[in-house]
């Protein structure tokens, strides 16, 4: 159950994600109206390929960072500072033990190595 919940995570949250970014990044015309983020997100238009490329596999990086880390919140094996509760999920109402941080990381491992 653990490995299906963290492979829905990596599809939906980085990979969806991820293209939905390089395509805003690609596609949106900046106009005196765009919202300043967008303006100063443009930069990405002046790199090259590979440096788009590299960007992009930053920003992934940075996601998988950041699941992992709610991950290990949610499985008690991080803290947050100034809060002393003890989140718990259930997946279909079973327990997920502690391991979600653990079977994402081992799924993004198995997604490395079969690069």
């Amino acid at each position: 159950m653990n490995e299906i919940f963290v492979k829905s995570l990596y599809e939906s949250v980085v990979k969806e994600n991820l293209q939905l970014y390089k395509n805003l990044y690609e596609t949106t015309n900046v106009t005196p109206k765009t919202d300043n983020y967008w303006k100063e997100a443009g930069f990405y238009n002046s790199l090259s390929d590979e440096n788009k490329d590299i960007l992009m596999t930053i920003i992934e990086q940075t996601m998988i960072d950041t699941i992992s880390n709610m991950l290990g919140i949610i499985d008690g094996s991080s803290t947050l500072k100034g809060c002393s509760l003890e989140p718990k999920l259930l997946l279909d109402s079973i327990d997920t033990e502690g391991e979600l941080q653990d079977s994402f990381l081992e799924f993004i491992e198995e997604r490395d190595s079969n690069s």
